[in-house]
């Protein structure tokens, strides 16, 4: 009897964690560029 490497998980937990780190990655830049426009905003008005 031999058993078999089941590769699968590991390609579903590197997608996983590839897909969360780029949904990361993109709220972490939203939110940097909303602080970014409320400095210009505020720097505007005196």
């Amino acid at each position: 009897m031999t058993e078999t490497f089941d590769q699968w998980q590991f390609v579903i937990a590197a997608y996983a964690l590839g897909g969360a780190t780029t949904l990361g990655l993109a709220a972490y830049s939203w939110l940097a560029m909303r602080r970014a426009e409320a400095r210009r905003d505020k720097a505007r008005e005196g």
